[in-house]
C-alpha cells in the first residue's frame, strides 16, 4: 500500500474557488489550480503536520491463485502505514512536499485471526516460517506545483460524483528481481506485479482549506508473485491481496489491538514515522527478505528469517 508539514494554507497557497457541494463560507481548494491540486494531494496522503504523522489502516484477504485450480484463501491481512510529509524547497519550483513512511502487514490465520509465526504451505506440504511484510522505509519523491519540465501539477485521476471525490492509482511494477542474478535480461525472472490504490473522500472535507487535513477511505489490491518466504521455488501462480481501510483520525492508538500489540512487541520502530530527513533507499518484501537472509547466513543461522526488528 505503495503517500504534512506547515500547511500551504498558512502560506496563502490556495484559491477560494467555488466547488459544488461545499458550503459557501468554506475556503475551498480548486483541483484545476496546480497549487491547490498539490495541496489536495498532500491532504489526501498526510497528517496534520510534519510532527503529527498520519496512519493509514487496512484489512482484507490474501489469496493464492494457480491456473486450473480454485483460489485458496491463505491469510487474513491487517496492515498499517505511518507517514509524515516534509516540506521541500526547490530554487526553481518553490515549496513542495515529500512523503516518508514505513509499513507493516500481518499474515493472520484465516480461521482464528491469530498472528502466524509458521505456516503449513498447502501447495508444497511443507511448514515454513512466516515473514510478515515490514518495509522501512517506503518513501516518495518530492511533489511540486510545477514539474521539472515546467508543466503544472495535475490530479489526472480525480473524479467527482455528488458529494464524493474519487482518486484511483494503478502502479504497474516490472523490474529486476532483487533475489535473482545478473543475467535477467537474458533469462527473464523479472519482478512483475501491480498495486492498485483507490481513494475516496468527501469533497467538503478534502477541499476545505480551513481544515488541516482530510481522512479519506482507501481500497488496496495487489497482484504479485509468491512471497519468497513461502519457498515456492518456480511453481506457477500468484498472490492476490484485497483490502480496504482509511486514514485514522486517532492515529496509531486507533489501530486494531492485533496490530498495536504485535508492533509494540516485535516491531517497535513502526509506532513512529521515519525521520524527516530520511534518505535511505526504499524496502520491499523481496529486499527485506534478502537482507535478513544474508544476515542469517553471515551469522551461520540455518533458520529462515522471521523478520522481527532488532
Amino acid at each position: 500500500m505503495k503517500f504534512a508539514n506547515s500547511l500551504m494554507v498558512a502560506l496563502g497557497l490556495f484559491t477560494a474557488a467555488a466547488v459544488p457541494g461545499l458550503p459557501a463560507s468554506a475556503q475551498t481548494l480548486d483541483p484545476s489550480d496546480p497549487q491547490d491540486a498539490l495541496e489536495i494531494s498532500k491532504r489526501l496522503q498526510c497528517g496534520v503536520s510534519e510532527d503529527e504523522p498520519a496512519v493509514y489502516h487496512w484489512s482484507g484477504n490474501i489469496y493464492g491463485r494457480v491456473d486450473g485450480e480454485p483460489d485458496k484463501l491463505l491469510f487474513k491481512g491487517e496492515g498499517m502505514n505511518i507517514r509524515r510529509c516534509v516540506e521541500v524547497m526547490d530554487p526553481q519550483r518553490g515549496m513542495g512536499w515529500r512523503l516518508v513512511s514505513r509499513e507493516i502487514m500481518l499474515m493472520l490465520d484465516p480461521e482464528t485471526g491469530e498472528v502466524l509465526d509458521s505456516w503449513d504451505n498447502p501447495y508444497t506440504g511443507e511448514a515454513v516460517d512466516v515473514m510478515h511484510i515490514h518495509n522501512d522505509p517506503v518513501n516518495g519523491r518530492p511533489s511540486f506545483a510545477v514539474g521539472t519540465d515546467g508543466s503544472p501539477f495535475e490530479l489526472p485521476t480525480l473524479r467527482e460524483s455528488g458529494p464524493y471525490a474519487f482518486m484511483p492509482f494503478e502502479v504497474p511494477l516490472f523490474y529486476p528481481n532483487p533475489l535473482a542474478g545478473d543475467y535477467q535480461q537474458y533469462v527473464g525472472n523479472m519482478y512483475h506485479a501491480m498495486e492498485i490504490f483507490d481513494f475516496a473522500a468527501m469533497k467538503d472535507e478534502l477541499y476545505d482549506a480551513s481544515k488541516p487535513t482530510a481522512y479519506p477511505m482507501v481500497s488496496w489490491v495487489r497482484l504479485s508473485p509468491w512471497a519468497p518466504w513461502m519457498e515456492m521455488g518456480g511453481r506457477p501462480g500468484q498472490m492476490v491481496f484485497n483490502a480496504m481501510g482509511r486514514k485514522l483520525p486517532g492515529g496509531f492508538e486507533e489501530l486494531p489491538d492485533v496490530l498495536k500489540n504485535e508492533i509494540r512487541e516485535n516491531y517497535p520502530i513502526y509506532e513512529q514515522a521515519p525521520p524527516k530527513d530520511d534518505a535511505r533507499p526504499n524496502e520491499t518484501t523481496w529486499t527485506k527478505f534478502k537482507k535478513l537472509t544474508d544476515q542469517a547466513r553471515e551469522t551461520g543461522s540455518a533458520a529462515a528469517p522471521m523478520g522481527r526488528e532488532e
